[in-house]
């Protein structure tokens, strides 16, 4: 396989989430829907070597995938349960926003993760990392599940905190 097809691939597998949650939620026909991501995919994989690698991928991936789209509801368009052609560029911007978001997000929570100490990042090494239930955890600390559980929930909400405040400070500086 040479490098350029495996950048392809590599780009694609990260993109491919947010271009199969547009294709949801614009194909209606479940059937339909996997038949249309897949001539995205195969598009986006042809069209790799004209990608302007200044540019996001996933928006471009996304443009790949309004063509596509744009071509089976042309192939469908007896079906009154389509959208018109504004709506899928609508919800195709929207779905380009939502990933880099939760891109966003990601960094900050492993920015958030870095900052953990001691038994808090014991704990969270355990159960997301070593993906152990409470029960076990308890079991290893000497804790209650009960008690286990709680901690948890008090780090989520601290990560939680970590990263509001950290988009709001990112926010405030644009």
């Amino acid at each position: 396989m040479d490098e350029q097809y495996q950048q392809a691939i590599r780009y694609w597998t990260l993109a491919q989430p947010v271009v199969s949650a547009y294709v949801a939620a614009v194909v209606r026909d479940f059937r339909d829907r996997d038949d249309v991501l897949q001539s995205i995919s195969v598009a986006v994989l042809e069209s790799f070597a004209s990608y302007d690698t200044t540019r996001p991928f996933v928006a471009w991936a996304m443009g790949i995938a309004r063509n596509q789209i744009g071509t089976y509801l042309r192939e469908r368009k007896r079906n009154r349960l389509v959208f018109d052609a504004e709506t899928i560029d609508t919800l195709s911007i929207a779905f380009e926003q939502v990933e880099s978001e939760q891109n966003r997000k990601l960094d900050l929570l492993q920015e958030c993760l870095s900052k953990l100490e001691g038994r808090a990042r014991h704990l969270c090494e355990l159960r997301y990392q070593n993906d152990l239930k409470p029960s076990s955890i308890a079991s290893l600390l000497g804790m209650t599940p009960n008690t286990v559980a709680k901690s948890l929930q008090r780090v989520r909400d601290q990560l939680r905190q970590c990263i509001d405040r950290r988009a709001a400070l990112d926010g405030g500086q644009s």
